[in-house]
């Protein structure tokens, strides 16, 4: 079998995807209309029919940077087309390896004790009001906000299908691998274990005798008094801002993952690996009203006692939210995602799959606003180009 390639530049990635085109009346290069495609979401430019706009306005520039462009540049039509056939299985296989390597480049320079690495699944809303159902379960590091892999589904419920394929052939070791309640899967935790990672999954209701056993350990936890107090830790952090004050208390224990008759254990927790729970506690202060909201969570860890404090729990476990603050909701809201309604042929996960790649390039290239990158690479078409045909060492802000 051939090693995996890597590449150095994003369109170097993208334009390794075949193209779908009859040989017959073909009048664009290639690689010229993918240039276009990715240099106009890189100038914010958040549909189709934008896209077209924005070649026309910038045709004298477009014509000067592209060499091989010709005097006819393409249509909105055009880019549809080419758009709805792309092959996203294949383009998501060549972008993966790109933004495997982008992430590899900047793991050097950011190691943690544990890396964190996020899966959760998000809805195409726009493509969902033609009844388009599809939804992409990604995989994002928390530090760096890189998107390593995407798969789309049919419906939310079956992310748990996605996971696998996510996970396979990954090197965990080092990693703790972060989702959200829908994905608390005995078989997912045994497969994170056998590749070498760690877990941190939420517990809610849909594991019934996890989420009771856990609950029912902090609710009235006799074995977590003072004389067992090598057997219970916590950690608590106030934070200001966005008009708010909010206080998150994270508490942690091993009895329920070790079977111990001394401590009265109302059951010993036969779930793969498990060797923590936890119970997390959210209280919000609105500083403008004064009202106050709180929310309790559960949570179960393959890091051992001597391998993760609280503290170190309540970082991987906050860092989740990386996928949805740093990418799902970039998208949603920047890059205009669900207002975007194209809905036919494979437009939806080619686009979302574009974004992703861009995001996590801007990310690793040193931008900490996603709003502000795609201003200055709207400025001029020059820039945008040569966002996505530089190597990283080029682009990196300092």
């Amino acid at each position: 079998m051939d090693p995996p390639q890597e590449y150095s530049t994003l369109l170097e990635a993208v334009s390794k995807v075949a193209d779908p085109r009859k040989a017959r009346g073909k009048q664009h290069d290639w690689k010229v209309l993918l240039s276009i495609t990715c240099a106009a979401i890189a100038s914010d430019q958040k549909s189709v029919r934008a896209m077209s706009q924005w070649v026309q306005e910038h045709a004298e520039q477009l014509r000067e940077q592209l060499q091989t462009c010709p005097a006819r540049l393409p249509s909105a039509s055009t880019l549809y087309r080419a758009i709805r056939a792309i092959d996203p299985t294949e383009l998501e296989r060549h972008l993966s390896l790109y933004t495997s390597s982008l992430e590899a480049q900047t793991q050097t320079q950011t190691q943690c004790r544990h890396e964190g690495m996020a899966i959760d699944g998000k809805q195409l809303r726009g493509a969902r009001a033609h009844g388009r159902h599809t939804c992409l379960v990604s995989l994002v590091r928390h530090k760096s906000a890189v998107v390593l892999q995407q798969q789309a589904v049919d419906t939310k419920s079956n992310e748990i299908t996605a996971v696998p394929t996510l996970l396979q052939g990954r090197d965990l070791r080092g990693t703790v691998v972060t989702m959200d309640a829908l994905l608390t899967q005995r078989s997912i935790a045994q497969q994170v274990l056998r590749q070498g990672g760690d877990y941190l999954m939420v517990a809610k209701q849909n594991q019934p005798e996890l989420y009771c056993a856990i609950e029912q350990l902090f609710s009235s936890p006799p074995w977590l008094a003072k004389e067992k107090a090598d057997s219970y830790r916590f950690y608590r952090k106030t934070e200001k801002g966005h008009g708010r004050v909010e206080t998150r208390t994270l508490e942690s224990s091993w009895v329920l993952c070790e079977a111990n008759a001394a401590l009265k254990l109302p059951k010993y927790l036969d779930w793969p690996g498990s060797k923590q729970v936890m119970r997390r506690t959210c209280r919000r202060v609105k500083l403008s009203t004064g009202e106050i909201s709180e929310e309790v969570t559960y949570g179960i860890t393959s890091l051992g006692w001597g391998q993760a404090g609280a503290k170190e729990l309540e970082r991987l476990w906050r860092g989740h939210w990386t996928i949805e603050n740093r990418v799902h909701y970039v998208r949603d809201v920047t890059m205009g995602e669900d207002q975007n309604q194209m809905h036919t042929g494979n437009a939806p996960q080619v686009l979302a799959a574009l974004r992703n790649g861009i995001i996590s390039l801007l990310r690793v290239s040193g931008w900490k606003s996603i709003a502000e990158a795609l201003r200055h690479y709207s400025a001029a078409v020059s820039n945008a180009l040569l966002l996505i045909s530089s190597p990283l060492h080029s682009l990196i802000r300092l």
